[in-house]
């Protein structure tokens, strides 16, 4: 495969789903020009239709948060029970390895007078799979992509909480799927296993794993869902999105602390993905299987919502995009159980021949970025 950059920003054809349309610019893109002519006043009378039909008539809680304490979930948060008068129940799957600004900045958000409720699901498995993951798809975030999608959901149907807002439809968002015009606005089980996990976590089940130490990672059955009357709903259709300016946002509302070297491995951001030692690792691993890193998926965010040029954009994603996730690597290999041999093995077999060569004794991209 020849790797092609998008003409507007810089998000290559290996992105899994990405869509180019004949002039060469992505569907990312392609979805920006389209936010700029939604009538924001409409989404936003129907965002209030749908609290209305949907918040429930008894109980505390007006809906749920799927919450990691960052900026983009904690601005949803603010302006649900600030601005709209709402009262959120905040719910958060544990990051695989906590660090120190993840819960500063949850407890931050919390002195403002939320409920949250946190599940840490069993270290044992959560460990065991993040590894197998890693070795098996060079992710180790899998499971935890299940939990996210699955306890929130959980917590839904147990206490008659209807209505959930989860953040944005990453794949009309960043360049993806969309599989039906419904699903810009709702989530549901399929777009979950197609586009979010890959398979169904049942199928996990191994010598050491049984069915009910998967419990957190299992989404509720259909039945269940649709008898407790759940609706997840996406802010992004609502409400115009940018990840930059959440930041803003809630940098205005909390004392939200940001990666104190200055920016975060293999990117120039220093706000986003704080709360997990692991997130560095993760986002290496996607420029190690499709030849893209974190620059270029900030990068190309900060473009197609008019915050930088693509200039700007093609030079950052020269200094940082291959830099090495050294920060927390000790304890991620640690959590892993793999020797610095085995991982670099590892890292080196999910390489994909198409998009790395090896020359001079170095790999390096066979399409590299460029204007």
């Amino acid at each position: 495969m020849d790797v092609i950059y998008c003409k507007k920003c810089l998000t290559p054809n290996s992105r899994p789903r990405v869509v180019f349309d004949a002039h060469g610019v992505c569907n990312a893109c392609l979805n920006a020009e389209e936010k700029k002519k939604i009538d924001w006043d409409a989404r936003r009378r129907e965002f209030l239709e749908y609290v209305e039909r949907y918040r429930p008539r008894s109980g505390p809680y007006d809906c749920i948060v799927p919450w990691s304490g960052g900026k983009d979930s904690s601005a949803i948060a603010h302006k649900l029970k600030f601005e709209f008068g709402l009262n959120p129940l905040l719910v958060t799957f544990s990051p695989l390895l906590p660090n120190e600004l993840g819960i500063h900045n949850r407890e931050e958000m919390l002195k403002l007078g939320f409920d949250h409720f946190m599940v840490r699901p069993n270290q044992k498995v959560a460990r065991r799979l993040s590894r197998r993951f890693f070795i098996e798809r060079g992710n180790p975030k899998v499971a935890w992509d299940a939990g996210i999608n699955s306890i929130p959901v959980q917590v839904a149907v147990k206490f008659g909480i209807p209505l959930l807002f989860y953040a944005e439809h990453g794949e009309s968002e960043y360049g993806g799927r969309v599989l039906s015009e419904e699903h810009r606005k709702v989530k549901d089980l399929t777009e979950i296993l197609e586009n979010q996990i890959g398979d169904d976590p049942q199928n996990w089940v191994d010598d050491e794993i049984s069915e009910r130490d998967l419990a957190t990672y299992i989404y509720p059955d259909a039945d269940a869902v649709a008898q407790a009357g759940v609706k997840a709903m996406y802010f992004s259709y609502f409400f115009k999105w940018s990840m930059y300016e959440n930041y803003n946002y809630i940098r205005d509302k909390i004392d939200f602390k940001l990666d104190p070297k200055g920016r975060t491995d293999g990117t120039f951001t220093n706000f986003d993905s704080l709360d997990d030692k692991i997130d560095n690792l993760y986002y290496y691993m996607q420029y190690i299987k499709f030849g893209f890193g974190r620059t270029v998926r900030d990068a190309s965010r900060l473009i197609q919502n008019g915050h930088i040029t693509r200039e700007e954009g093609y030079d950052l994603v020269c200094k940082y995009d291959d830099e090495y996730p050294q920060s927390f690597m000790d304890e991620n290999l640690e959590y892993l159980g793999l020797s610095e041999t085995e991982f670099q093995n590892l890292v080196d077999s999910h390489r994909n021949s198409e998009i790395w060569k090896f020359e001079g004794n170095q790999w390096k991209l066979r399409f590299p970025p460029r204007l």
